[in-house]
């Protein structure tokens, strides 16, 4: 894993910048796909966390929480409106995430993120669309911004792909609501960090 920013780190994946994890301080911020596990637990081995968040109820965010969170013995946060959806193993309506990657296992949700949340020294900002509770975290110390699929940035900075949004409208307007916080730093899902805004 390598410091991005002030007390975070992101973790190496295959292929790289593919789908993201971050620690923010001891906080796992999204898990991957189940086929992430043993890969996120290599890297946490010498790292105290004392929670695993979600930005949203996909399975290539939270795949691997169930044994993450088991073999860790951490609780898991949720977005209030994803978290039925982690509960049951399963992909958020309006999604067509479930017929390209395997279902997660279920894993009970300790706390339900809500706007306005703090987490590990970040706001929690509600910006629905990509799924119905998707959710940010903003840190205005140094406009740190981790945008979990609000944007991808694969080859190009973008909304994400419709197929995988369920309310496209909706998430173009969260896009806006990020592009005015002007962040130093962008971290997403997908997609290597950006420096600098989030204008096109």
């Amino acid at each position: 894993m390598r410091l991005v920013a002030d007390d975070v780190y992101m973790l190496t994946g295959t292929p790289r910048n593919a789908i993201n994890v971050y620690l923010v301080g001891d906080v796992l911020i999204d898990a991957g796909t189940v086929l992430s596990a043993r890969r996120i637990l290599r890297q946490l081995e010498t790292r105290d966390v004392g929670a695993h968040a979600l930005t949203h109820a996909h399975p290539d965010h939270f795949g691997s929480s169930h044994r993450i969170c088991g073999e860790l013995g951490i609780p898991l946060w949720a977005p209030a409106r994803d978290a039925e959806a982690v509960e049951k193993g399963d992909v958020v309506p309006g999604s067509k995430l479930a017929a390209r990657l395997p279902s997660p296992p279920a894993h009970p949700v300790a706390r339900r993120l809500n706007e306005g949340d703090e987490v590990a020294g970040f706001t929690v900002l509600d910006t629905p669309g990509h799924s119905p509770g998707h959710m940010s975290f903003w840190r205005e110390a140094d406009h740190t911004l981790i945008c979990g699929d609000v944007f991808w940035n694969i080859g190009k900075l973008g909304p994400p792909a419709d197929w995988a949004t369920v309310d496209p409208k909706q998430n173009e307007e969260s896009m806006e609501r990020l592009r005015q916080l002007d962040p130093n730093l962008t971290l997403f899902g997908h997609g290597p960090p950006r420096r600098g805004g989030l204008e096109g």
